[in-house]
């Protein structure tokens, strides 16, 4: 393995790792406190016994999200050198206010944790609001940075290097928008129906009344998420076709520059053959999407070098699982809410919840594969269109040994993870069914 390959593969991993921690700190505080708040309305025990639970989740995954960030921050400096000399700069802004955001999330998560009873019931659900805030916000800033690597702005480019620097015009580049929007939706999306999918389990197991709500919180939430993003994905998927049409051809297969150009449903690209095999197409769909015309033209990859090919067959496959999977979580996310508006029994048949458990990873697999699409997709650019993810690499041989460092160091956080969350859920169960045996049947 080169090391150049090897660095790639580590910060894949540190990326993918830290990206899903990322989600639930942007979504689960939110949840948390739509939970504490029907709790102060409704002063039932079943919402107090739910926010505390979900506030410990909070703290979990803040914990050890916090240690996968760190992680990264020092991989972009020991492992693209290159880079951060000319992005350090440039982005430098949107870095240090996402260390803000992240510091006062810190805080905010202090204050709710051992709010209970200290502060007036207000101030500590604003307290809760104010984490979810602040994970917004700090998921926010870090995707600024990202757009700025898929459509650098803010600079002029003289012999290599960076000058008359606007950091403003880098940070609000023309992606960090529609990238930034796209993925708090999704991470909502995923959130809630992964929560969805774990309370159905539960409740499967154990019919009581924090489970039922917790699903109907956490399912209200990501359907409603699911069926937002469509409009969020086709306008992220219009501003990668003006910005970058060769990410845009490899997402969709497209090797041949054509008007009115098909939209390619599946298939596995051929790059030696210049062709999508086994695909099903639907005629002039992708000019339409692309560019809000049937007849527009769509550049394939045949009219790029060869060298600037990002690897196509990735870069389709997980655009294809993005879009898959978001089709039907919105269709689940339809037929839920029209059960929970009109059919409220159908929510809690069995057949339903065992779908919501099999659904609970696929938001996140989403999120996965959305991530190789913008980062896969933009190779071999890492600040795209100035300079080459090759030549940012740092000189330090042997990067496959801190790859496996990592990865030994990320299976380990993985496990302790696990072993806190399901600790914490077996807790509950007990409490929950120590209190049902009193109480009687739910």
């Amino acid at each position: 393995m080169t090391d150049l390959l090897a660095a790639r593969f580590q910060m894949a991993l540190s990326l993918g790792f830290h990206i899903v921690f990322a989600a639930v700190g942007i979504a689960m505080p939110f949840l948390m406190s739509i939970a504490h708040h029907r709790y102060l309305k409704t002063r039932r025990s079943e919402f107090r016994v739910l926010t505390k639970a979900w506030s410990k989740t909070v703290a979990i995954f803040f914990a050890v999200g916090a240690v996968s960030g760190t992680a990264l921050s020092f991989e972009l400096g020991l492992l693209w050198p290159g880079f951060m000399i000319h992005a350090g700069p440039i982005i430098g802004m949107p870095f240090s206010w996402e260390g803000a955001a992240f510091f006062l999330e810190a805080i905010f998560i202090g204050i709710f944790l051992y709010g209970w009873k200290r502060l007036p019931e207000r101030s500590h659900w604003l307290s809760g609001v104010m984490v979810g805030v602040s994970g917004v916000a700090s998921g926010f800033f870090v995707i600024c940075a990202n757009g700025w690597m898929n459509s650098p702005a803010g600079f002029d480019w003289n012999n290599g290097q960076p000058i008359n620097i606007d950091p403003w015009a880098a940070m609000f580049n023309d992606a960090a928008l529609e990238q930034g929007v796209h993925m708090i939706i999704a991470s909502f999306q995923a959130v809630g129906f992964a929560f969805a999918g774990v309370h159905a389990l539960l409740y499967l197991r154990l019919q009581h009344p924090v489970h039922r709500e917790a699903m109907k919180i956490a399912f209200f939430v990501g359907a409603v998420a699911a069926l937002i993003q469509p409009i969020s994905g086709d306008l992220a998927a219009k501003s990668v076709a003006e910005r970058q049409p060769i990410k845009l051809a490899a997402m969709e297969g497209h090797f041949e520059t054509e008007k009115g150009a098909p939209l390619l449903i599946g298939g596995l690209p051929d790059e030696e053959g210049g062709r999508t095999d086994y695909a099903i197409a639907i005629p002039k769909a992708l000019s339409f999407l692309a560019f809000g015309d049937f007849d527009a033209e769509v550049k394939g990859l045949k009219d790029f070098p060869r060298e600037l090919w990002p690897p196509v067959v990735i870069t389709h496959i997980a655009f294809q699982i993005m879009v898959g999977i978001g089709t039907l979580m919105a269709l689940a996310g339809a037929l839920g809410l029209f059960w929970l508006w009109k059919r409220p029994e159908n929510f809690l048949k069995p057949l339903w919840l065992k779908a919501l458990v099999l659904m609970s990873p696929l938001g996140l697999i989403a999120i996965e594969a959305g991530w190789v699409v913008t980062e896969v997709g933009r190779q071999p650019w890492v600040i795209y269109g100035y300079l080459k993810t090759a030549d940012a690499l740092t000189p330090r041989p042997g990067i496959i040994y801190t790859f496996i460092l990592y990865l030994v160091i990320y299976l380990a956080l993985s496990l302790v993870v696990y072993q806190l969350v399901r600790r914490q859920i077996l807790t509950l169960q007990q409490d929950l069914g120590q209190s049902q045996d009193k109480e009687g049947p739910a």
